[in-house]
């Protein structure tokens, strides 16, 4: 009985949301909350999963497997595939998070990306931000949470570390591979990285 009614909700929740125009690709498999909300031109492709207090604003995509609960995305944002989007969130309009994206208790700004296999926590992220594949905010050192802020128009480059509490100045580049421990300055570049050594005419050992 308690499956029947929760399948007669979700079927009432999808078509609402379709008599709305919300675009959805396999609708069977895609499951919301009774507050969820969804504006206008809105695309979801299939396996999405809503949990309470979702907002969604106008021409959005949300792709395939992707889960978001208690956050707000703004008009124009793409998000997934493989997206979790954590409670806390605001995904301001323009921006992107791609594949395999972790995000909690964050901000990420207007127009700013964060495309690929990255952990963004307790964050604000200004505008026109690049976010590096594979990269992390550190923001739990055992005891408690901290903050990482980066400001507009920064570069991140991929495999980043950047260890929490750490403040990221407007313009900056921090170079691919780095662990940042310490605030950089405005349109500096941060990198750590120890240098490559290579060894000539290298011959494995045979078994």
């Amino acid at each position: 009985m308690k499956q029947l009614k929760l399948q007669k909700l979700q079927d009432n929740l999808r078509n609402k949301f379709s008599r709305q125009g919300v675009k959805m690709v396999g609708p069977e498999t895609i499951y919301f909350s009774k507050d969820t909300k969804i504006g206008k031109n809105v695309t979801i492709e299939p396996y999405v999963v809503f949990g309470i207090k979702v907002k969604i604003g106008n021409n959005v995509t949300i792709k395939s497997f992707s889960h978001l609960e208690n956050c707000k995305v703004e008009n124009k944002v793409d998000i997934g595939p493989y997206a979790r989007i954590r409670p806390g969130v605001v995904l301001k309009e323009g921006s992107k998070v791609g594949n395999f994206v972790e995000i909690k208790k964050s901000v990420i700004g207007k127009k700013s990306k964060v495309s690929h296999l990255t952990y963004i926590g307790d964050s604000t992220i200004g505008k026109f931000v690049n976010v590096g594949a594979g990269t992390i905010t550190c923001n739990y050192d055992g005891l408690k949470k901290n903050k990482t802020k980066i400001k507009d128009n920064v570069f991140i480059g991929s495999n980043a570390s950047l260890v929490a509490p750490l403040t990221i100045e407007e313009g900056s580049v921090v170079g691919a591979g780095s662990v940042i421990t310490k605030n950089v300055r405005r349109k500096s570049l941060a990198l750590t990285r120890t240098l490559q050594t290579e060894v000539k005419n290298y011959k494995r050992k045979s078994k």
